[in-house]
């Protein structure tokens, strides 16, 4: 028996969410309903492909195999019908999964600009840092700087080159001075990145000479948060560290000050990226094009308001 094949999209959605309730929730089905055609397709396979608990579900190895053999081959049918079918504007759900610290995609213009011009598509971004797999987590595209996308994806830039910075405010720097190298850091009251509850904070990256080096802070301020950063920083907490336009609005004001410049060279900014397939969704295409005229049109006035 050939299984239906919105049994098999069903299948991918609960092997996405890990769970009933968020494929349902995903698909805007009951959660029984999901249930049910699971059986359905195990049943039509003559296969179990997931393991059942209270709270959440699990592939069984038949189960990951499938998902593994189908997932790309599925999308690529769904984009190609949606192509053939494709009689009006762009439509549908697009996900995207967006580093925090792209400035340029999260600062609000650019979804803005991007939801008026397609009434049709509904956009769910995911805002995280962990390392991501863009068709095994469900998304059609991400944001991440150049020198973390894999080889194989297709990307779009969505800025120039970016810079990161050492920032304080003037009143810091009155009574602790002014480092002169990277290396006096470890003599500073730092405020410090981490991504994730018990992991380590983030090391500041340097260059001198053309050699490449860490320098690991240890700050007696860390979190997750970009904008508690940014405000310690303005209160006089400490120096922070991060990527130059999150900054640039304070540190145009006078209210930051930017350190050790001649060791913070420039690297390649953030894409837009997104696998490479034969059939792309109108959806995506139509991202594509936003962001490249967005990009045209950008300026420097993007920064989060504290």
């Amino acid at each position: 028996m050939t299984p239906d094949l919105n049994l098999l999209r069903m299948f991918l959605a609960v092997a996405d969410g890990a769970s009933f309730r968020a494929s349902a929730d995903a698909l805007g089905v009951t959660r029984s309903a999901v249930s049910q055609g699971i059986r359905r397709l195990e049943d039509a396979l003559g296969v179990a492909l997931v393991q059942r608990t209270t709270r959440s579900v699990r592939l069984t190895e038949a189960g990951q195999r499938l998902r593994d053999q189908v997932a790309e081959p599925l999308r690529t049918v769904d984009a190609a019908l949606e192509e053939a079918l494709d009689d009006g504007p762009p439509r549908g759900l697009l996900r995207v999964n967006v580093s925090s610290i792209a400035e340029r995609f999260l600062a609000g213009p650019l979804v803005a600009g991007f939801a008026n011009a397609y009434p049709g598509i509904t956009l769910d971004v995911t805002v995280s840092d962990d390392p991501i797999d863009l068709v095994a987590g469900g998304f059609d595209a991400g944001v991440r700087l150049g020198e973390v996308i894999e080889q194989d994806m297709v990307a779009v830039p969505l800025t120039g080159p970016q810079r990161q910075v050492a920032v304080a405010a003037p009143a810091y720097l009155d009574r602790h001075g002014v480092p002169r190298h990277p290396r006096d850091l470890v003599h500073h009251r730092c405020i410090g990145w981490r991504p994730a509850p018990g992991t380590a904070p983030y090391r500041w990256e340097f260059s001198e000479d053309g050699r490449d080096f860490e320098v690991d802070v240890d700050p007696q301020v860390t979190t997750n948060d970009l904008r508690l950063m940014l405000r310690t920083a303005l209160a006089g907490g400490g120096i922070t560290f991060g990527m130059e336009e999150n900054y640039r609005r304070w540190l145009r004001s006078g209210e930051l000050v930017s350190l050790l410049e001649d060791f913070l060279p420039p690297f390649p900014g953030f894409f837009l990226y997104f696998p490479s397939r034969r059939n792309q969704p109108a959806k995506l295409r139509a991202l594509v094009q936003h962001v490249r005229s967005f990009r045209g049109d950008a300026h420097d006035a993007f920064a989060p308001v504290p």
